[in-house]
């Protein structure tokens, strides 16, 4: 029933975009880019290269699963006042390909990976044809996003292009002093304990970059289904390693988790909640986890104190 319901929601989506279109008006007399994004890490980069020349919506907030998120009504005046849309691409918002195809036959609807050259990408090991969508977990490759955008505003704002290329450069120093600061933060915990257990398989970017183990209960998506024997070899590898932390994360159930952690004890091994990591959504708009680099100091810290 729901699914016929959504279908119907999705039909009348689709039948009010060809009927509206772009309102030519919408922007009339007005100087700035309107821009709206999917997930929150992409909106924090067009306020850092856009500044005073941009104005920003994101779809998803704080606590929002990219994975199972799907357009509501509420989110069409947002998509029809953009000039231009941003999301991430490489299936990360799954419910949401038709809207954004759609969409892209209207503006400029574009994935902030688009440029991320494919050999740096991360393949899904459940599917060979895909790959991790979970890229700003990468400094290295989130600095691709950052020109992406850059470029992007570029052609629509020509007059502002050298403000954007030069916001984007400083931004993309600030990225690499966080990169530095976290990798000596990295290095307070010993190797053999540097293994990061969470609900889903977000991190594996993280882990490639420094220096972690990863292990997800769920696979890339929380669409993805997990059973008993799924639990069952994580409170495995944590007995056997002698893991002492486990991480929540804030737009997941901790139920999956919690599962692991009293399996774990039913075998004689104590097993905390490290605390609570932000994966696919950042934290509320206005505190430090409400930004990208915020986010990132917010976990590294959090990962850290734990398994040190």
């Amino acid at each position: 029933m729901k699914n016929w319901l959504f279908g119907i929601v999705i039909g009348i989506f689709f039948l009010m975009l060809a009927a509206c279109g772009k309102d030519p008006s919408t922007n009339e007399g007005k100087d700035k880019i309107y821009v709206t994004t999917t997930i929150a890490q992409i909106e924090d980069i067009v306020k850092n290269v856009g500044t005073d020349y941009v104005q920003t919506e994101s779809l998803m907030g704080p606590g929002v699963d990219p994975h199972l998120y799907k357009a509501s009504q509420g989110d069409i005046k947002k998509l029809q006042k953009a000039d231009i849309i941003f999301y991430n691409g490489l299936h990360l918002e799954g419910k949401m390909g038709e809207v954004l195809e759609k969409m892209s036959e209207q503006r400029p609807t574009v994935a902030v990976t688009r440029d991320i050259p494919e050999e740096k990408l991360i393949t899904d090991p459940q599917n060979p044809n895909a790959h991790d969508p979970h890229v700003w977990f990468d400094i290295e490759l989130w600095k691709y996003a950052v020109d992406t955008v850059a470029n992007e505003l570029s052609s629509l704002d020509p007059k502002h292009e050298k403000e954007f290329k030069q916001n984007a450069e400083e931004y993309k120093q600030q990225l690499d002093k966080l990169y530095e600061e976290s990798r000596k933060k990295v290095e307070e915990i010993d190797e053999n304990s540097r293994v990061l257990v969470t609900a889903h398989d977000a991190f594996a970017y993280f882990g490639r970059s420094f220096g972690f183990e990863v292990e997800g209960l769920q696979g890339l998506s929380t669409d993805s289904e997990y059973g008993l024997k799924d639990v069952q070899s994580l409170i495995d590898l944590l007995v056997e390693r002698n893991i002492k932390a486990v991480f929540i994360e804030s737009s997941i159930s901790e139920k999956s988790i919690n599962a692991v952690v009293e399996g774990a004890k039913e075998r004689g091994h104590e097993v905390e909640i490290g605390g609570e990591l932000f994966s696919d959504a950042m934290g509320e708009e206005g505190t430090k986890e409400g930004t990208y680099i915020g986010m990132f100091e917010h976990n590294m810290e959090t990962i850290v104190s734990a398994l040190k």
